[in-house]
């Protein structure tokens, strides 16, 4: 049995499925980090933001209506 024409019908599929793997974990990673870094941009922004809050109390914030807020 001469195993070559099986082998070189096989590598062609199996090389790929490896550059398809590969290529879905860079753009998963990729993913992954960018969701980490906005995260960590918008934790910077709220502590930013915090003493402005506590200075504005007619301020609407995203957590109370601005029907309360009027009050």
């Amino acid at each position: 049995m001469n195993l070559g024409p099986i082998l070189m019908s096989v590598v062609p599929s199996v090389g790929v499925g490896l550059l398809f793997w590969y290529v879905m974990r860079a753009v998963i990673r990729a993913d992954r980090n960018e969701r980490a870094a906005i995260a960590a941009q918008e934790a910077a922004l709220d502590r930013a933001e915090a003493p402005d809050r506590a200075e504005a109390p007619g301020r609407v914030t995203g957590h109370e209506s601005p029907e309360s807020a009027a009050e």
